[in-house]
């Protein structure tokens, strides 16, 4: 199918923005940090748009919906966030979680960039998740 490469692309992207989204939701009631916590609604924002773009998107190459992080998966990143801050709720250990998984998202965002045969529409979307990660880790850093 000529359009599947990028419907598995936007299906990548979007479950990485929804993880994004998702680890953010379940950590805002731990952050007492108010700078922090901007950033964070920020981030949250950023995710949201990536992910609206997606949607808007994705009918162009398939009928279905983009695929999302599925009920595991939410339940495993709440576990995790639960067990990891449970000693330590520090502005410092949280953003070290996110960092963590904002690597991840870099490290598959920049995979689906190097897969070859991605249409400069969905590539230039790909794009702007990475360089919205890579400043959300910037952002994180002052917090350690």
């Amino acid at each position: 199918m000529k359009n599947q490469n990028e419907v598995n692309v936007l299906d990548e992207l979007n479950k990485g923005a929804c993880m994004g989204m998702d680890a953010i939701h379940f950590i805002m009631d731990k952050v007492e940090d108010d700078s922090l916590n901007q950033e964070l609604i920020r981030q949250y924002s950023e995710y949201q748009k990536i992910h609206n773009k997606i949607c808007k998107l994705y009918p162009e190459y398939s009928r279905d919906e983009p695929h999302e992080t599925t009920v595991m998966n939410k339940a495993m990143t709440w576990y995790g966030i639960e067990m990891k801050t449970l000693m330590d709720k520090t502005s410092s250990k949280i953003a070290e979680l996110l960092l963590q998984g904002t690597n991840m998202g870099i490290i598959e965002g920049r995979r689906l960039l190097n897969h070859k045969g991605t249409n400069k529409e969905v590539e230039s979307l790909v794009q702007e998740y990475v360089d919205m990660q890579e400043e959300a880790v910037e952002k994180l850093k002052q917090f350690l």
